[in-house]
């Protein structure tokens, strides 16, 4: 028995069908294809003109990254810290004539009446020099020490005896001023460290200057400056005094330099 025949006619539509199902189908899984591509990128489409990005960029870049000529400058103002200027231990005395106007940078003269002054650290602005000698001071100081003061203390007759032989032996080419100094270092150590003599001052102190001389008036005058009269030879407190021409000390060099005389530095020590 014969199948029948099939006309062409609808062979044809078959095929057309066939190829637009086809072409349909590609595409669909072109696209797909194509979301999640962008999906997986994380990329988005935007539709903002190239214009107005490019102006909101500049924008956000100028306002949250400053230039580095700009911010340096200003760091370096807000951080560093002003330091202080070196000691100058080797400052020469200077000469203050009597009843006339002060030159502070004078050089040293040969008259006798003369007030000293030295330099040390301890404050943060210099003080005035004459402040100092109208309170009595003999050497005035940029930096005293507006705190000091000591309490009187009744010499006896065997602590005077001592004390001016003791500022003889020690210092006695340093005149008036440089006597005083060292009653003041004597008187110093009394009344901050309680000593009750000035024996045990001169022993337990490490003073080593003969006590075999004989003590002038000079000397005698100085002693009263300090004790009998309750004056100071400089507004800072003193308790160590080498000379280093003689002899070479470490333990002094490592306290509070406060001034150098006549060749002898005066150390007070770190702390009361």
């Amino acid at each position: 028995m014969k199948k029948p025949a099939v006309p062409k006619a609808n062979i044809v539509t078959i095929i057309v069908l066939c190829m637009l199902i086809a072409v349909i189908t590609v595409q669909s899984f072109l696209s797909s294809c194509s979301v999640q591509a962008n999906e997986s990128t994380g990329k988005v489409q935007t539709y903002a003109t190239p214009d107005t990005a490019t102006a909101d960029e500049a924008v956000l870049t100028a306002s949250t990254e400053p230039t580095s000529e700009t911010s340096e400058p200003t760091t370096q103002k807000s951080t560093e810290k002003p330091t202080k200027p070196e000691k100058d231990e080797n400052t020469e005395p200077v000469t203050k004539k009597k009843n006339s106007a002060d030159n502070e940078t004078t050089q040293p003269s040969t008259q006798k009446e003369t007030v000293q002054w030295a330099t040390v650290m301890t404050m943060e602005t210099k003080c005035s020099y004459e402040e100092q000698w109208e309170k009595g001071y003999l050497v005035a100081i940029d930096y005293p020490d507006k705190t000091y003061q000591t309490y009187h203390i009744d010499l006896t007759d065997e602590d005077r005896d001592v004390l001016e032989h003791l500022c003889t032996g020690e210092f006695e080419v340093g005149g008036f001023i440089g006597e005083a100094l060292i009653a003041q270092c004597v008187k110093d150590a009394m009344c901050f460290d309680g000593y009750k003599t000035v024996e045990d001052v001169r022993v337990k102190c490490g003073y080593a200057a003969s006590l075999d001389n004989t003590p002038t008036q000079e000397v005698k005058n100085a002693v009263s400056y300090i004790f009998d009269q309750d004056h100071a030879a400089v507004q800072h407190r003193i308790m160590y005094m080498y000379n280093p021409s003689l002899v070479s000390s470490a333990f002094h060099e490592s306290q509070n330099y406060i001034l150098t005389y006549e060749g002898q530095r005066f150390f007070d020590r770190w702390g009361y």
